[in-house]
């Protein structure tokens, strides 16, 4: 493979795969990675593994040692070019020699938007922007929300039957998707910064949220409780994890109760509430962003789910269709609340659909 324009896509898309090793623990850097070519050979690669932490530039510069110099550098987003935790990327590529670089995407943070390409050019590296431009961009989406709006990416999971049940007459919902889509959900949750469910699926299912295998850095597990009713006992107040739980309670909840979570060592967060004593989920989504959070994962029940498409705080909807159906006026459906109109719908839009063992998985985006 030559190191030509011709090939910059096949190399990017090496550095996207480096990129998305970084995923769920780098918060709040957006995760990146970074090829060096010299010739048809990659010489040195690495992405960013936790914040605070070299830049996936640096790791491949390492790695790459003085074959960097004259040498092509492949980053999934524009290199930084200011002093923070780390020093700026752009004098350490300047340092190296190396002859050019191609960006996939410029960084969506207004105050460094294109200085670090201004700093490479100018110094007379050949910079290039926009290879796999699209795909990065879709990697950063939760950074590029957070540095806009100051809130996490949120993608609510429901797992469901044909005729869209989540749960039987019963209220027995284990287990309606396949082990090959519960692997799928394993993955998400690793990608993700926090894991949010409402207090009716702590007391029904006593789940305990953390990705399996464990790797390097525990999501966040949120549960919205305005009332304070999540157990003592739950096992996300109990399994040694709890320093990385956080309870929303709303301002009614019993002092009482808050104080025994603070106990048992999770966090509280005192939420604003709406009518009808529910949480304002917009106000507890700027509480997470401003925790450094940004990809948040749904795997609430019904009522959490309509409140999150309701308030147009799910930004991406993962959808998990068993080959099943439930039938009955009693078997829960997907989403509560009072529901709508034909006319009025909230309306998506479906950006991918796949399977998982006898599953389909759909994902789709509001309009």
């Amino acid at each position: 493979m030559a190191d030509d324009r011709t090939s910059d896509a096949a190399w990017m898309d090496l550095a996207l795969d480096l990129a998305r090793r970084g995923e769920g623990l780098t918060r709040p850097n957006p995760p990146v990675g970074a090829v060096v070519v010299r010739g048809d050979r990659v010489v040195g690669q690495g992405w960013h593994r936790r914040a605070g932490g070299a830049h996936a530039e640096v790791f491949a510069l390492r790695a790459a040692g003085a074959a960097a110099r004259g040498a092509t550098l492949y980053v999934t987003l524009e290199p930084c070019c200011t002093q923070g935790r780390t020093p700026p990327c752009t004098e350490a590529i300047l340092a190296a020699g190396v002859r050019r670089v191609v960006v996939a995407v410029r960084d969506p943070n207004p105050a460094h938007s294109g200085r670090g390409l201004r700093r490479l050019r100018a110094a007379g590296v050949d910079v290039a922007v926009g290879v796999r431009g699209a795909e990065a961009g879709r990697l950063i989406e939760p950074f590029a929300q957070w540095i806009h709006r100051g809130e996490p990416w949120v993608v609510l999971k429901l797992g469901m039957t044909l005729d869209g049940r989540i749960a039987d007459a019963d209220g027995v919902s284990q287990w309606i998707t396949s082990p090959a889509s519960r692997a799928v959900v394993q993955a998400e949750r690793h990608r993700s910064d926090a894991i949010l469910v409402g207090v009716g699926t702590v007391a029904a299912d006593n789940p305990s949220l953390l990705p399996r295998p464990a790797r390097g850095r525990r999501p966040w597990r949120v549960v919205v409780d305005p009332r304070g009713r999540t157990p003592p006992t739950a096992r996300l107040l109990n399994d040694g994890a709890a320093v990385q739980t956080l309870i929303a309670v709303g301002p009614g909840c019993d002092p009482a109760r808050a104080m025994e979570f603070l106990r048992r060592g999770a966090s509280v967060a005192v939420v604003e509430d709406q009518a009808g004593g529910r949480l304002s989920l917009r106000a507890l989504l700027g509480h997470l962003g401003g925790l450094g959070i940004l990809r948040v994962l749904c795997e609430g029940g019904a009522e959490l789910a309509a409140s999150l498409v309701e308030a147009r705080a799910a930004d991406e909807l993962l959808l998990f269709y068993a080959p099943l159906v439930l039938g009955g006026r009693a078997a829960a459906p997907a989403f509560g609340g009072a529901g709508r109109r034909l006319e009025d719908a909230l309306r998506f839009r479906v950006m991918e659909t796949g399977r998982a063992g006898p599953d389909v998985i759909v994902r789709a985006r509001p309009e």
